[in-house]
């Protein structure tokens, strides 16, 4: 046995420790992390005592306001620091992660223990904890942090990210003219032979995305401009990417089908980039006014630069000079965590009953209630499930048959009022995916 140093700071004696928590993190001796997971799980597991013992096992509250709790409350305490350690979970971490979870999954379901819990993250739209938590922490490493990742997590680079800006763009005491900006439909200002109009457009179809704008003088189509941009730009883009392009006017009025682009680019706050830009070239150029017009009502400018986007999409010069939007930075490691569950769900060994009639994982829950879970998952309170778990010496229902979930919603002469037609040997997984898709056939089950 070797005794460990002494260490001391300013004559202070400082005591050797296996864990400290530092900013809401527990940091152990071996750097696992699992001291940290085992806290927090401990913290979760409080939080649901104390839900449960407002509302009630399964009274009280409805399964979607569990949903939501689960989502904007405990999933949020659980993933605090998620980017400091859990960008690579290890197999010991995963596990933990998910034995975490399970008790909010049956909460919420309000199925039964025994249910995989494979099944019930699918029926419930909820990833599991550990890929979800690797999804913040690898957009917050790249967003926020500015980390590179590796190439099998994302192809993007830190330096095509746009930026969030922050503060005011100018002094407070500069603001745009009053009439600069207008939320009414500026069709009327079309008619004034001393008004430059431009129209503005975007489109975003399985083609692509473009954007377009037309200059209309005395009537005279004078100027146009279209570009293909890429996919991930957002409709923000489309909508205030002409202002750097536009010609060189003094009066113009600026008519724009999208409201929101509109508020963003008049407010000398606004955290996006280009909007800022746009804020600017207003302020300088008072003369240059910006009017609300709706779209798709026949207006000849809209329609116009509408069928000049469209056409961009497909024939439209590239035009690559815009940041990463935070949307496209956002989905990239969604789509990539879906991916992963998906792949997850469809090797899995367990919950293959409910993955032969959902074989595709989504993030929006399933409209079931508990006694939905219980029949398609077939752990319920029936003969073939008792004998199946060692509670019961009988898998026979009381009129003789094999108690099944399908025996009793088909051929048991106990329920035949809510008796539906009983499928062919071949057809039981058609027949159940068919009743889960059929809203009356659910309700004979409940």
């Amino acid at each position: 046995m070797v005794r460990s140093p002494k260490i001391t700071w300013d004559g202070y004696k400082i005591n050797r420790v296996k864990s400290f928590k530092y900013l809401g993190i527990h940091v152990n001796d071996r750097l696992n992390w699992l001291e940290h997971i085992n806290k927090q799980g401990e913290k979760a597991i409080k939080m649901q005592q104390n839900l449960k013992r407002i509302a009630g096992g399964n009274r009280g509250i409805s399964q979607i306001h569990r949903w939501t709790l689960y989502k904007t409350v405990i999933e949020r305490m659980l993933a605090h620091g998620s980017s400091a350690w859990c960008l690579n979970p290890t197999f010991k971490m995963k596990r933990k992660l998910s034995s975490i979870q399970r008790p909010f999954l049956l909460h919420i379901s309000g199925a039964y223990r025994t249910t995989p819990t494979a099944a019930l993250q699918t029926i419930l739209g909820i990833p599991p904890l550990h890929m979800q938590l690797q999804f913040e922490a690898r957009f917050t490493s790249i967003y926020r942090l500015r980390i590179p990742l590796p190439p099998f997590s994302t192809d993007t680079q830190t330096y095509d990210l746009e930026m969030k800006a922050t503060g005011w763009s100018t002094h407070p005491s500069e603001h745009l003219k009053p009439n600069q900006i207008s939320f009414e439909d500026g069709e009327a200002y079309i008619a004034l032979k001393d008004i430059i109009n431009t129209f503005t457009d975007g489109s975003k179809i399985e083609h692509g995305v473009g954007a377009a704008f037309c200059v209309l003088t005395n009537d005279i189509w004078a100027y146009q401009w279209s570009a293909k941009l890429n996919d991930y730009n957002t409709v923000l883009h489309e909508a205030v990417i002409y202002a750097s392009h536009l010609p060189n006017h003094n009066t113009s009025k600026i008519h724009v089908d999208n409201r929101a682009s509109i508020m963003a680019s008049s407010n000398s706050k606004s955290t996006n980039e280009t909007a800022r830009k746009i804020f600017k070239i207003l302020l300088s150029n008072p003369r240059i006014k910006v009017s609300w017009v709706k779209a798709h009502a026949g207006n000849i400018g809209n329609e116009r630069a509408d069928q000049l986007a469209k056409n961009a999409t497909q024939h439209g010069q590239p035009y690559s000079h815009t940041k990463l939007p935070k949307p496209h930075i956002n989905g990239f490691p969604r789509k990539r965590m879906l991916e992963e569950w998906q792949t997850s769900w469809k090797n899995g060994d367990t919950g293959r009953k409910i993955y032969n009639i959902m074989p595709s994982v989504s993030l929006r829950p399933t409209n079931w209630i508990r006694e939905d879970v219980i029949f398609f998952s077939q752990h319920g309170p029936f003969p073939a499930y008792l004998k199946r778990f060692h509670l019961s010496d009988s898998d026979y229902c009381s009129c003789g048959g094999i108690g099944t979930t399908l025996h009793y919603a088909t051929e048991c002469i106990y329920t035949v009022s809510w008796h539906m037609r009983k499928p062919a040997p071949n057809f039981e997984q058609e027949w159940l995916k068919r009743v889960t898709n059929n809203l009356v056939s659910r309700q004979k089950i409940h």
